[in-house]
């Protein structure tokens, strides 16, 4: 059986207002005494024991009546209540029945009061046909629904070409690096589409039922943003290569970068290589030559004693022997089959099968890996992860040092500043007694010559810059210490074997270890460093 909701129905005649009660029906919602004194004291009648009412109200069963008062004289038309959504958005309206000899709404009834309400958008001829065809009273009735906006939906680009820098290359079923099939760079061909602009779709304003705009979320368009060796097509939603070359994102724009090729090895016969865009070596570095480049550079031999710098990624297939003197710097990643007697920075992360006596460092993380894939002597140095199967040496031999926590570079720059610091406490502590001095003197008037005025006026001006760079190192060395502070997530791994003459760091503090351990990480926990088993 349908559920009704409990409600109310007012008798008057010549022996005064009688309230009829009736309750709910099947599961259907009980009357609330405010929504009851509410309807009663509009019309005028309030002479009945609230507690009695409640009684009524409380029933299960059987229609209760209740004395309310002397009839006004005016017989009680079917009435309805118009309440709006604080949203405005929707108009909910509840109805009460007639007295006997009342009078029935009519459709343009309902719709003239919900005009008295303003309402005039939205309004749902369906539901009213509704209530008058079934007349249910002290329902909500939702006779108007506001136009809800339409967001615009924002422009986006599509990109074909590899956008991600973290990309990890391929590996081996024996966890090497499959270095000839690297998805790292992303080489494209002549006349290769580069990406698409999917344009923004404006969206449309809304009303709320009393016909006030609504606006929806704007969208957000954008445009192919791109350099040199691109073209971009009539209707401005798609660029396509020139030429043949590796392709990259930068800030949201897209660069190509033809590739310049040295066949054999960079040597006396090539001379250093400096070159805009990506370079591929077939043959090897020699040892006292550079090779710089603005894109990517891929060695398919060995870098010895050699400087290399690139504004992209640098991949060395057979690995890098520096032979104490050899430099590697990347601005993206560094993947190599290893590292040796060199010194290797990377902005981006470093993978590579093993590192021996060398200074390494990266701005995200540095994974050794591979058969072997051991680190031993030199200091490594990561912005969140160092992972190792081995680390140290059961020989002992060259102290290893391992340091995570904060980007190398942020690291560098903390200490380069508190050197800083202390370089200047020492000088301003050499210029103020000169000036405490002069401040005495012309507190008692002396005598002092322009000579002498001028000098201390430059040694003012040398103690007051000094100060004002104090206080901008102090500043900037606050900010770097609270990144060194806040790096907890950091964290070494060792998937094998980790022996004596290691010591590591995260954040600002160190452990030495002082015996062999295996399969374990090493994080920082309140303040201290917490060895746990991987």
């Amino acid at each position: 059986m349908e559920s009704r909701n409990g409600y109310f129905k007012l008798d008057v005649g010549e022996m005064g207002g009688l309230l009829r009660v009736c309750p709910p029906e099947n599961g259907g919602k009980p009357l609330e005494a405010r929504e009851v004194l509410e309807y009663l004291e509009k019309r005028g009648y309030g002479s009945f024991d609230k507690a009695e009412l409640n009684r009524a109200l409380s029933a299960k069963e059987g229609v209760q009546r209740l004395y309310v008062g002397e009839w006004n004289g005016y017989e009680e038309n079917e009435s309805m209540a118009v309440n709006i959504s604080l949203d405005k958005m929707l108009a909910f309206c509840r109805f009460y029945p007639p007295s006997s000899k009342g009078r029935l709404l009519t459709e343009a009834d309902i719709i003239d009061e919900l005009r008295s309400y303003q309402v005039q958008v939205g309004i749902n001829q369906e539901e009213i046909r509704k209530f008058l065809k079934e007349r249910q009273y002290c329902v909500n009735y939702i006779l108007a629904k506001g136009i809800p906006p339409v967001n615009g939906k924002d422009a986006k680009i599509e990109y074909f070409f590899n956008t991600n820098l973290n990309l990890r290359p391929k590996k081996n079923a024996d966890g090497t690096v499959n270095y000839h099939d690297l998805n790292t760079i992303s080489h494209v061909e002549r006349g290769q589409l580069l990406a698409k602009l999917h344009p923004a779709v404006p969206g449309k304003p809304g009303k709320d039922v009393f016909g006030g705009a609504i606006q929806g979320r704007q969208e957000k368009s954008c445009k192919l943003e791109f350099g040199n060796n691109i073209t971009l097509s009539d209707d401005k939603t798609e660029i396509t290569s020139d030429v043949t070359g590796h392709a990259s994102l930068v800030n949201g724009k897209v660069f190509v970068a033809n590739v310049f090729e040295v066949p054999a090895d960079v040597d006396n016969t090539t001379g250093d290589v400096f070159y805009d865009g990506n370079v591929n070596i077939k043959g090897n570095v020699k040892s006292g030559f550079s090779v710089r480049a603005k894109g990517d550079i891929v060695i398919d031999g060995v870098v010895e004693a050699a400087y290399l710098s690139a504004g992209g990624q640098i991949i060395v297939k057979r690995g890098i022997n520096g032979k104490g003197r050899g430099k590697v710097e990347s601005k993206s990643n560094v993947i190599t089959k290893f590292i040796e007697n060199s010194t290797v920075v990377a902005g981006g992360f470093i993978e590579t099968g093993s590192i021996l006596h060398s200074r390494v460092s990266a701005g995200i993380d540095i994974r050794v890996s591979g058969k072997r894939g051991f680190v031993n002597g030199g200091g490594i140095r990561a912005g969140s992860l160092v992972e190792a199967q081995t680390i140290g040496s059961e020989m002992g031999g060259a102290h290893t040092s391992i340091e995570v926590g904060v980007d190398p570079e942020v690291k560098e720059r903390h200490g380069v500043l508190q050197e800083k610091m202390e370089e200047l406490q020492k000088e301003i502590a050499k210029l103020r007694p000169a000036l405490v001095n002069f401040q005495e003197r012309l507190q008692r008037k002396e005598k002092i010559s322009p000579e002498r005025m001028q000098q201390m006026q430059g040694i003012a001006k040398a103690f007051k810059e000094k100060q004002q760079e104090l206080a901008a190192s102090r500043l900037e060395y606050q900010e770097l210490h609270g990144q060194i502070q806040m790096s907890h997530s950091a964290k070494v791994a060792v998937k094998g074997s980790i022996y004596p003459g290691v010591s590591i760091t995260i954040s600002d503090v160190s452990m030495n270890i002082k015996s062999e351990r295996s399969f374990s990480k090493f994080i920082k926990e309140k303040g201290e460093i917490a060895v746990r088993s991987l």
